[in-house]
């Protein structure tokens, strides 16, 4: 994941802050699984998207 989109997906969540002020280490295990549950969710649309086109 890039720098920039788990920036995104930490300010879509509400946990940016905490970022900004205490770097990744400071997020708790369930916002970093929320984090991945949504990088998730936004890739399988991606490739939904990607089929539908073609």
């Amino acid at each position: 994941m890039s720098q920039a989109f788990k920036d995104e997906l930490a300010k879509e969540l509400g946990f940016y802050d905490t970022v900004q002020k205490d770097g990744w280490g400071g997020i708790t295990a369930r916002d970093a699984g929320s984090m991945t549950r949504r990088a998730i969710e936004l890739a399988e649309a991606h490739l939904a998207n990607q089929k539908h086109q073609q």
